[in-house]
């Protein structure tokens, strides 16, 4: 039940950062996904010290999730085009 919880939640930290960085167009579920689990992992070590995969969902801990997804499309972005949009 886990890895579920990890793919739905991951989708929608992923699509809310795509959209925040208008890049919604330009990616699929597919990574979304990948862009909302890699950027929940990165947030809780940046932030969390790394405990946010053993931190139960609460505000707090989506938010970090959508703040490393986020930075991780800003990084994307500017090693494609040389500019954050």
């Amino acid at each position: 039940m886990g890895i579920i919880l990890w793919l739905i939640i991951g989708g929608i930290i992923g699509w809310l950062a795509s959209i925040i960085m208008r890049t919604d167009a330009q990616q699929g579920i597919f990574l979304n996904i990948v862009v909302g689990i890699v950027g929940a992992f990165l947030g809780g070590l940046i932030i969390s010290g790394g405990s946010i995969n053993n931190a139960p969902l609460t505000v707090t801990s989506f938010l970090v999730s959508l703040l490393g997804a986020v930075v991780l499309l800003a990084i994307v972005n500017l090693v494609r085009r040389g500019r954050v949009r």
